[in-house]
């Protein structure tokens, strides 16, 4: 019987935890309850649970609960943040700061805001992908109501200086919006220390269900009715998200949470310990491999390595027996061509087609990083055995490859 691939795609998305089904469950069969019905027991016990998970995601960022709204996940979360924002605040400014390896929920935001008028600046990063606070300094104006940059990055784990950037904006009076689908909870991260505003979240990035997300928004915001909601009917949600609630998702989301900020520090050291022992696997074993993206600081579990003198599909092809990884963001899947992550990098388009991102994560183990690692080097050498254009560097010809 063929051996289930070893999961090792931990970005794309996180197998719900067992501890978060187990809290999860009742919630579809007797505490099935709409918690907008605020009268009888059976809605009472449904919002109870709501407001329950509202203030333990709340603790996982430094917030309060009454500053958390409950959408469907991080990109409901990044449209309701920047559209709404830059809509409420349009009378002050229409200039928007953000950096070209955002998620493609803040870009293609932006970018829908620009054909309306909006001026987007689109800040470049170095080669390991981080921005430079001074960068983000010099395109502020008196036009920016805006800053948008996210955790950690979903294709390179790259983070970003969000309390230098935090620095910049509040005293400007800025909103400052961050990503924090990647990391949270394994990352620092805390919305009052970083003056973070408006802050996105994803429920099946923390081992928790698909379908459930929350957005942080901060007081100060809330009192003047930012940002504008983008959807209507119902006033839930304090009115900024109205829809009946997803109670079960929400539970799930909360108990995700919960867990995340008890282990979710000790979890990160072990996780990198074995993203650097794959790291190390790899690099000592194949020539012409580039790790992408700065060291530190990143995400514990992100490794995007670069195969020189390789077709990065055949490669994933061979190896989709053995492990399950992905070439770049999920998001961008069905995008042909090179990362526009490693793009943004300077990263050569052929360096770009053949990289692999790894995603380790809370049931990751040494024998399986093992396995993989021994599995990439096969087929690389595998690969270069047929390769022209190996062969001639071998030989010691100069290639443009």
């Amino acid at each position: 019987m063929p051996q289930t691939p070893i999961y090792m795609d931990h970005h794309a998305t996180t197998p719900v935890d067992e501890r978060v089904l187990e809290a999860m469950l009742p919630y579809f069969g007797v505490r099935f309850g709409n918690a907008a019905s605020r009268v009888h027991a059976h809605g009472k016990v449904a919002r109870q649970a709501v407001e329950a998970a509202r203030g333990e995601v709340a603790q996982l960022i430094g917030g309060s609960p009454d500053e958390l709204v409950f959408t469907s996940g991080a990109t409901e979360s990044d449209n309701l943040a920047i559209t709404g924002l830059a809509r409420g605040r349009a009378s002050e400014g229409r200039h928007i700061v953000t950096l070209r390896t955002e998620h493609k929920a803040v870009l293609d935001s932006c970018s829908a805001l620009e054909r309306d008028g909006w001026r987007v600046t689109r800040l470049d990063v170095d080669e390991r992908g981080l921005v430079a606070p001074e960068a983000v300094a010099e395109a502020l104006s008196d036009e920016t109501v805006m800053v948008s940059v996210m955790l950690a990055n979903n294709e390179v784990g790259v983070a970003q200086d969000l309390a230098a950037i935090g620095a910049l904006t509040r005293p400007r009076n800025i909103t400052f919006h961050c990503d924090a689908a990647q990391g949270l909870g394994y990352l620092p991260l805390s919305v009052a220390e970083m003056n973070i505003d408006l802050a996105s979240i994803s429920g099946h990035k923390l081992y928790g269900p698909k379908g459930v997300g929350a957005l942080y928004i901060a007081r100060e915001l809330q009192a003047r009715g930012l940002p504008l909601p983008q959807m209507h009917g119902g006033g839930h949600e304090r009115g900024f998200r109205s829809g009946t609630l997803n109670v079960s998702g929400i539970v799930g989301l909360g108990a995700a949470a919960r867990i995340m900020k008890r282990e979710g520090p000790a979890e990160a050291k072990r996780i990198a310990r074995l993203r650097d022992s794959l790291q190390a696997r790899l690099t000592d074993s194949i020539d012409e491999v580039r790790v992408n993206g700065a060291g530190a600081p990143r995400h514990p579990g992100n490794l995007n390595v670069s195969f020189g003198y390789v077709d990065g599909a055949a490669l994933l092809l061979r190896l989709c027996d053995v492990v399950s990884v992905s070439s770049g963001a999920a998001c961008s899947s069905a995008e042909a061509g090179p990362s526009y992550v490693l793009e943004a990098m300077g990263l050569p388009p052929d360096w770009g087609a053949a990289s692999i991102r790894f995603g380790l994560g809370r049931h990751s183990t040494e024998p399986e990083v093992e396995r993989v690692a021994e599995a990439v080097v096969a087929t690389v050498e595998e690969l270069r055995g047929r390769s022209p254009l190996w062969a001639a560097r071998k030989s010691g010809k100069a290639i443009d490859w």
